[in-house]
């Protein structure tokens, strides 16, 4: 994990669970990806000096099998004199899905961050050149998480999620370089800068070489998160009794 060009993000979404292991959710993450060839020490990476930032904003629907689960509660109120036991409830869960995703590449020129897409930076849509991308695309996120319970109504817990994409261009870079001087003439001499911005004179960089890896573009994000229960339903209940059952608390 590159801890440099790590960002703070926020996610929101409506949680519920149909059956004692499966649950669904919609979530809506936003935040901020990054990256910099000047902050890796390889060299080719180094020398092309290419960065750029993009928001994602993503909307998913996923589901998640709870692995493991330890749910008790007590009474819901407290009565001087009366015992009852403890609220429990923590669980582990796995989770995966499908989502659609929002992104705007942009790269610092002359003091100012600009929008990247516009730029053609590959030559899109120029004569040669792929074709245009464009700014959404689909996403598939899977990650683990785990949850422990707050009394009743409130939970708290830490999620871990991968997300595939379908598009090489979040960073606006997934194809070959495009002649400068094309695009000098026809987008603008912002264009050709950024589409070329290396400090060493090599035939790495030149017109028709790889600027980027052929590979779909993923992205991993960590979240800290709150529940409130809107309702709550006992299922950690029929397991206990299915226990006793079995204990033989009951004999015919």
């Amino acid at each position: 994990m590159d801890f440099k060009s790590t960002n703070l993000g926020g996610m929101i979404g409506f949680r519920y669970r149909f059956h004692p292991y499966w649950a669904t959710t919609t979530t809506l993450n936003v935040g901020m990806v990054r990256g910099n060839d000047a902050l890796t020490n390889e060299i080719i990476r180094n020398s092309r000096n290419l960065h750029f930032r993009s928001i994602i904003v993503e909307l998913a629907q996923r589901i998640e099998f709870i692995v493991l689960s330890n749910e008790k509660f007590g009474a819901r109120y407290k009565i001087k004199g009366l015992k009852s036991a403890k609220n429990q409830n923590t669980q582990l869960y796995l989770f995966g899905g499908v989502g659609v995703a929002y992104f705007n590449p942009q790269a610092k020129y002359q003091g100012s961050w600009v929008n990247l897409r516009p730029l053609k930076t590959e030559g899109q849509g120029l004569e040669g050149g792929p074709k245009p991308y464009g700014p959404v695309t689909l996403t598939i996120p899977a990650g683990v998480g785990f949850r422990f319970g707050i009394g009743r109504m409130w939970r708290l817990g830490v999620e871990a999620t991968y997300v595939k994409t379908f598009t090489d261009y979040i960073d606006d870079v997934g194809g070959v370089y495009y002649d400068p001087a094309v695009l000098a003439s026809q987008v603008g001499q912002e264009s050709a800068y950024l589409s070329n911005p290396s400090h060493q004179n090599t035939t790495w960089f030149t017109t028709g070489e790889q600027r980027g890896d052929k590979q779909k573009d993923a992205y991993f994000y960590l979240n800290v998160v709150a529940y409130r229960n809107i309702t709550y339903k006992d299922y950690g209940a029929a397991e206990r009794r299915k226990n006793v059952w079995k204990g033989g608390r009951y004999k015919f």
